[in-house]
């Protein structure tokens, strides 16, 4: 799964990019590239089983971010370069909250809500010419053939141009599971869902509950497809060349609980509709990524093809319940741990050891 960063020039989305993954800077000389990079997604409860099983590897999830070059502003100009979002499943929003007389704003001043609104306008904008490009191919072909295919399709991608000249992102439009189905193929970028991420300065960082509902992006958020969330990008780079304890006793100074970076990362995992499962065991301890309502067969396909063609049950038991017992053996003595079928749906935290035979 591949989530897309976005933002305007000077708002900092680079160098979160590295932040999240590791990625050196990019090159200083020649034309920005898109650049892809996978970011390990913060998960306690691996760390939790590897205390408890001693495991030769610990193993976490990930998710896999795009640096998407923004484009200078200018008439007629794209302000993001919107071929390299293909693909993506997701975005994430970088939005400038901080103030800074070395870096100014293109725009002057320093608008979080303002800056928002804009880029979203501009995927409404793209997805308004792809539907009318559509249209005009499906016109075509209805004077040549009529066929009630083309006729169908014609009259949902009407519905959609006519949202979209409204302004509303197609995240925001009411389809059937028919109209859906008709649509699979085909990419929207308002249809994404977003991750806001308001890059705050040392003194919002410090209440960023406040900043958020100041500068009205808590408002704008509360949209279906959209999160919210805040980092300091400046903050998070000086903790990075700290020692843990250091670092812990910089965000404490802040009164942040965790790191802002940890809490992106995971935004954007929930975000695109996944969660983790968990096995346990002496050669690992690993979180496995499946979207939410998998069913016990597919997220045993996703450790081996061999577990879901074999298939018998799942012994299955909460995270939760493994904490407090102590052992699988004393779940087992308790009664929580669960043996489920083909038709269970994994939920997040389920550790699980798949029974198969091939």
């Amino acid at each position: 799964m591949k989530t897309g960063i976005i933002g305007l020039s000077s708002v900092g989305k680079s160098t979160l990019f590295q932040l999240l993954t590791g990625a050196p800077a990019a090159p200083p000389t020649g034309r920005p590239e898109p650049r892809l990079a996978i970011a390990r997604v913060p998960d306690p409860r691996v760390d939790a089983l590897a205390e408890m099983y001693q495991p030769k590897k610990k193993t976490y999830a990930t998710v896999e971010y795009v640096d998407v070059p923004g484009v200078a502003k200018g008439e007629g100009a794209a302000l993001v370069d919107l071929p390299a979002l293909k693909g993506v499943d997701a975005l994430v929003h970088v939005v400038r909250g901080f103030e800074s007389e070395t870096v100014p704003h293109p725009d002057g001043s320093v608008d979080a809500l303002r800056d928002a609104k804009m880029l979203e306008l501009e995927l409404i904008l793209a997805d308004l010419g792809s539907v009318e490009k559509r249209l005009e191919r499906l016109e075509a072909n209805i004077k040549k053939a009529n066929r009630s295919e083309d006729v169908l399709e014609r009259a949902i991608f009407l519905k959609m141009k006519e949202h979209l000249e409204a302004e509303r992102p197609l995240r925001e439009i009411e389809l059937s599971d028919d109209e859906k189905k008709r649509l699979r193929h085909y990419q929207f970028l308002s249809e994404k869902p977003v991750l806001l991420v308001a890059n705050l300065g040392e003194a919002q960082i410090r209440d960023s509950a406040a900043f958020l509902e100041r500068s009205g992006l808590k408002a704008y958020a509360a949209r279906p497809g959209f999160g919210l969330s805040s980092v300091s990008a400046t903050i998070e780079a000086e903790m990075a060349e700290l020692s843990p304890e250091d670092a812990k006793a910089f965000r404490d100074d802040l009164g942040l609980e965790e790191p802002g970076l940890d809490r992106v990362i995971r935004t954007s995992y929930a975000l695109l509709g996944l969660l983790s499962f968990l096995t346990a065991g002496e050669d690992e301890c690993r979180a496995w990524t499946i979207r939410r309502g998998t069913k016990a067969p597919e997220a045993a396909g996703t450790i081996h093809s061999d577990i879901e063609r074999g298939f018998i049950r799942a012994e299955v038991v909460s995270y939760d319940d493994l904490m407090k017992a102590g052992s699988l053996a004393a779940c087992k003595e308790k009664g929580t741990v669960r043996l489920e079928g083909k038709e269970y749906e994994v939920r997040d935290g389920d550790v699980i050891n798949f029974r198969f035979n091939v």
